[in-house]
């Protein structure tokens, strides 16, 4: 590929790069990551409600990684209750797990934006092999990508597995027992979702580029060394 174009696919994978790295800064901060409904099941069970008595029972909930917001109805009207992770939440929820996928958002967060300060001075700049090469491209983009991953997996695993929602709806809830109605993931974690597929795009466009996978051996390898075994 000439150059010029090289600097216009490095430059594309830079932009790309940049704008991932704004787009998951911007989710970890928001509460868009799951959104839900909650059923007041002691309170449907008090009045054997069915059909639509069932919803002046039924609630919402929404939350993020840092803080979120239910909805409790219990027949009497919904009733807001604002909510904290840190530490409000931290003896019932998974800590571990939620820590995690905090650090890789921030991981994710990072290279993103070195691979996308490496696409530009490949693109502008005298590139050296290791760093700024292109295995340094496909390296970052590897590492960005791979916490994408992460990120989707633990946190689905904390949400579907450990019942988040259902312990976010019966914190502090004394004679009332919650349960989930509904639940589906929300923006920030879709946001996260894009992130790791244009990871990944970047990795392509590497290799677009005309720069061979990390590892891959040249194919004429095989070639050349039969050519000199029969010479001898």
């Amino acid at each position: 590929m000439p150059a010029q174009q090289k600097k216009i696919v490095f430059c594309v994978a830079g932009v790309l790069s940049f704008a991932c790295a704004l787009g998951a800064a911007a989710a970890v901060g928001t509460q868009l990551w799951v959104k839900g409904t909650i059923l007041c099941k002691t309170g449907a069970l008090l009045v054997n409600a069915t059909g639509q008595e069932l919803q002046k029972f039924i609630g919402k909930i929404q939350y993020g990684l840092f803080y979120g917001e239910r909805v409790r109805q219990c027949g009497l009207g919904g009733r807001p209750f604002q909510f904290s992770f840190f530490p409000d939440l931290l003896k019932i929820i998974p800590a571990s797990i939620h820590v995690s996928v905090i650090l890789f958002c921030t991981v994710l967060v990072i290279f993103a934006l070195v691979g996308a300060g490496f696409f530009m001075f490949n693109a502008f700049g005298s590139p050296y092999e290791t760093l700024h090469g292109p295995v340094g491209l496909y390296l970052w983009s590897f590492i960005s990508c791979s916490c994408g991953c992460l990120i989707m997996i633990l946190f689905s695993s904390e949400v579907k597995i450990h019942h988040l929602s259902e312990k976010i709806a019966n914190f502090k809830e004394g004679s009332f027992t919650f349960k989930t109605h509904g639940e589906q993931f929300a923006n920030s974690f879709w946001i996260i979702l894009v992130c790791s597929l244009v990871q990944f795009l970047n990795a392509l466009l590497v290799r677009f580029a005309g720069f061979q996978f990390p590892f891959s051996k040249p194919k004429d390898s095989g070639t050349t060394t039969g050519a000199v075994d029969l010479m001898y």
